[in-house]
């Protein structure tokens, strides 16, 4: 029918007939390429209860952006070794609040410590940032047992993340060589908190005006041992984690950006369905996150969050 519409039309019939489509595909496809990014090969999330067919997520293990509106999303659950199969189900409804997600069916023997996964992705997509950082064995071909510094960095925060908490965990990461530069990324629980500390040491200066006060930041940047530090917060990272990342040595590889026209056919987005009179787009990319220094970056666990 929109295709109808827009017949005899200029580009503007067609582009207000077929908008709201593309623009929610590129949004649904660019949140899942983000989301593999940071925990590609990792997991969405850890089961902590079971009740009924609800599943509590581990606070430390949740995400709001993961899960904003994921619902029909079709998930895999396995066992915490990420090879033992549960089975497959649909979220049926998302709870940000309780961090929780309600599935159409349970899939049997699930239990707490389970993993879930976006369906199919098992195995199967890149491995991100949390698993480069991670990883104590072979990846990209080269063992981490063996060269010390293709195995990235762990702190414990032990707590909640502090400025000082950062500055010590950077250190790991400069007696490897880190001397640029980081950006941290965090969970906007913990920028919270971050902020709050920050807007505590803050000192007011000649520029103070008692008509007006400004306050608030979209990033925290102050300078340390390495360089300049940039904290930013993102609804992708999960709760109880961040990462320090040198951002020179990371860089993202493959051939072919988020697109709707395939290879071979450039200049067609549309094809014809064979069963139904009307047309499908199919979005396509070819990309991965690549590191070739994770001994310059850091991840920080056992945050805990006001």
């Amino acid at each position: 029918k929109a295709a109808a519409s827009a017949v005899g039309g200029d580009s503007k019939s067609f582009m207000d007939a077929t908008k709201f489509l593309v623009a929610n595909m590129v949004r649904s496809v660019t949140k899942k390429m983000e989301i593999s990014m940071l925990y590609g090969g990792t997991g969405l999330g850890t089961v902590a209860s079971v009740t009924g067919s609800t599943l509590t997520i581990a606070t430390a293990e949740f995400a709001s952006g993961i899960w904003s509106g994921a619902e029909n999303m079709p998930v895999e659950i396995t066992a915490a070794d990420g090879v033992t199969v549960r089975g497959l189900a649909n979220v049926a409804s998302v709870s940000l609040e309780l961090k929780a997600i309600t599935l159409d069916a349970l899939p049997a023997g699930t239990v707490a410590t389970d993993i879930i996964w976006m369906k199919t992705a098992r195995g199967n997509e890149m491995t991100g940032i949390h698993g480069i950082l991670t990883n104590a064995g072979t990846l990209f071909g080269i063992s981490a047992a063996t060269y010390s510094l293709w195995k990235g960095n762990s702190y414990n925060a032990a707590g909640q993340l502090s400025l000082n908490k950062i500055e010590k965990a950077i250190a790991l990461a400069v007696a490897k060589g880190l001397d640029s530069d980081v950006t941290v990324l965090v969970s906007p629980t913990t920028w919270a908190d971050l902020l709050s500390e920050q807007t505590a040491l803050r000192r007011f200066d000649s520029s103070y005006s008692p008509e007006t006060v400004k306050t608030g930041s979209k990033a925290i940047t102050f300078y340390g041992q390495n360089g300049m530090v940039q904290i930013e917060p993102t609804i992708y990272c999960k709760e109880g984690h961040a990462y320090i990342l040198d951002m020179q040595t990371f860089s993202r590889v493959g051939s072919c950006e988020v697109t709707f026209e395939r290879p071979g056919g450039e200049g067609k987005f549309f094809q014809d369905l064979e069963a139904t009179a009307g047309y499908q787009l199919r979005a396509f990319s070819d990309q991965a996150v690549f590191c070739d220094a994770p001994g310059r970056s850091v991840h920080i666990s056992g945050i805990v969050n006001s």
